[in-house]
């Protein structure tokens, strides 16, 4: 993966939290080449409802995600 770009992924496993008033969302990524990625985003930086199975686009700065999208349909 390049060192700016984006990646198809599925959404492997999703999980909110709080810390100190605000939310934060983990998420695991598995990508076309079965490799895996763990992120935790601000809530702003991942869809509404997002749920283990769905089809995303990863945002990825300096091999960092830093937002995730849903696929276009």
């Amino acid at each position: 993966r390049s060192m700016l770009g984006q990646a198809d992924a599925l959404v492997v496993e999703v999980s909110h939290l709080d810390v100190h008033g605000v939310g934060y969302v983990d998420v695991i990524l598995a990508y076309r080449d079965r490799s895996t990625a763990t992120a935790r985003l601000g809530s702003e930086s991942v869809p509404d409802g997002l749920a283990a199975g769905e089809q995303v686009v990863a945002r990825i700065v300096a091999n960092m995600i830093v937002a995730i999208e849903r696929s276009p349909t």
